[in-house]
Formats: structure tokens, C-alpha cells, sequence
């Protein structure tokens, strides 16, 4: 993957194509209507962006120390730690910063989206892996009167709150956190999907995708990758396009004469 090896990806294919059975979605439920991906780039506000560039070099100049004093392998921590702090900073500063007043460019595109997407009577499913940040957003959809279900780790009627969105046609936002939410839920009165935060694993976005387009679904489901332009999630996403081109290359559709 790191060298674009074409012949070693090949190998690779040859010694594991024995053991794989794979079938696409399409292949299986031929009646699932179509799924439309897009990414929404969205610019950070001045102040947002002051916060991160900040934010940035503090950890840039700290994990370089570390790693000249310390080594790479005793520097991963404050790495991840970093990462994580620039992700929710892309999101919104007051996941990092309780005296952060300002707005985000995220929020405000997200929240414009969501506004013009309930008027032309949509459902929507709105992920985020930061339950902070399904807090703040829950926070400006009650200001501007929006009723919605919600579900993270620490919800108790995850049933209740399930049927509710699927039963209720006046409700037409659901809040989710990626962990909670990923598998096992059953939601095809959604047709539009918003990650409101890139993921390193594709396949769990897709599992938070598929709660709506799965059996049963009737609507063209729409999804939409909410992406803070120049920021690590644009690195994210870099990085997720290589790993499903290695599995493209590796994991294919069986036909009978490989058999």
C-alpha cells in the first residue's frame, strides 16, 4: 500500500482469493434503491482557524521534542492526543476550549444543511464520533425549534427513540454518535445521511450509512462527509481513499470460472 506495489498486490491476491466469498450489496438486494455520496468541504471561521494553527504548533513543537529526547515509540500518545485535539478543534474549539465563544464553520454549515434539507421534507441521520459535538449541535437545533431523536453510548431508550424517528413523521432529525449508533439499528425512513466527522476506518462510516440504506428502503439515500477544508480530516480522507483502493484490488466479486 505504501509503494503502490502493483505485483506484490497481485501476490497478495492470489494467495487469498481462495479463502474469500465475497458479495456486494447490489448483488444481494437487487430492490435497494441508489446511494449518493458526496463531500461537503466547509471553511473554518477566523477565529476557529486562529485556534488551530495555534493548537497545531503547540503540538507539533512538543511531539518533535519528544521524539529527538525520547524516541518515535515513546512519542505516540501526545501523537494520537494531537490528532484528536485538531479533530475536534475542525469540528468546533469548544470541544477543547469551554471559554470559546466563537462560532464554527462546520456547525454553521451543518446547521444550513440540515435547515434546507428538513423544509424540502427530508429525514436525516446526523453521526459524529464526538458525543461533545452532538451536544453543541443539539444545542442550535433546539434554538431554531427543531424537534429530534437521539442516541449515544449512555442513551437507555435506544428502542423508544428508534421508533419514534421511524413512526413519527413530524420528526425528521436523528442525532447519533458513530460508536452507539454503527450497527443494529434499522432506520430506512431516513434519506439522508450527514458524517459529520471523517473516520480513519471506512468500513465503520459505512456500517453508520447503511442503518438507512439497507432492506426496506424505498427513497435514494444521500450522503454528505462534512470536511473542515485544510485541516487533518482532508489528511483523513487521503488516507481512506488508499485503504479502499487496496481493498478494491484484493477483495473482488467471485465468478464461476474462479471458482
Amino acid at each position: 500500500e505504501k509503494k503502490g506495489d502493483t505485483s506484490k498486490t497481485e501476490k497478495l491476491y492470489t494467495i487469498i482469493k481462495p479463502f474469500i466469498l465475497r458479495r456486494q450489496k447490489w448483488q444481494v438486494a437487487k430492490e435497494l434503491p441508489e446511494k449518493v455520496e458526496n463531500i461537503q468541504y466547509c471553511g473554518m471561521t477566523e477565529e476557529q482557524e486562529a485556534c488551530y494553527e495555534e493548537a497545531k504548533s503547540f503540538y507539533r513543537n512538543e511531539i518533535m521534542n519528544l521524539i529527538e529526547n525520547k524516541g518515535i515509540n515513546k512519542s505516540q500518545m501526545l501523537l494520537l492526543q494531537g490528532l484528536t485535539k485538531l479533530r475536534q478543534i475542525a469540528n468546533h474549539p469548544h470541544m477543547v476550549d469551554a471559554t470559546y465563544k466563537a462560532s464554527s464553520g462546520k456547525m454553521e454549515d451543518a446547521m444550513h444543511m440540515l435547515l434546507n434539507a428538513i423544509s424540502e421534507g427530508h429525514k436525516i441521520l446526523v453521526f459524529s464520533q464526538f458525543v461533545k459535538y452532538l451536544t453543541l449541535l443539539s444545542k442550535e437545533v433546539e434554538k431554531a425549534g427543531i424537534p429530534y431523536a437521539y442516541l449515544d453510548g449512555s442513551t437507555k431508550n435506544r428502542k423508544e427513540q428508534v421508533e419514534s424517528f421511524q413512526n413519527d413523521d413530524s420528526l425528521r432529525l436523528f442525532l447519533i454518535s458513530l460508536r452507539a449508533g454503527g450497527v443494529g439499528l434499522n432506520l430506512t425512513k431516513a434519506d439522508y445521511v450527514f458524517i459529520l466527522d471523517p473516520w480513519w476506518n471506512p468500513a465503520i462510516e459505512q456500517q453508520a450509512i447503511d442503518r438507512a440504506h439497507r432492506i426496506g428502503q424505498s427513497k435514494v439515500v444521500t450522503v454528505y462527509r462534512l470536511v473542515a477544508a485544510g485541516t487533518i480530516e482532508q489528511k483523513i480522507l487521503e488516507l481512506k481513499a488508499k485503504k479502499k483502493e487496496l481493498v478494491a484490488s484484493v477483495l473482488t466479486e467471485d465468478s464461476p470460472s474462479g471458482k
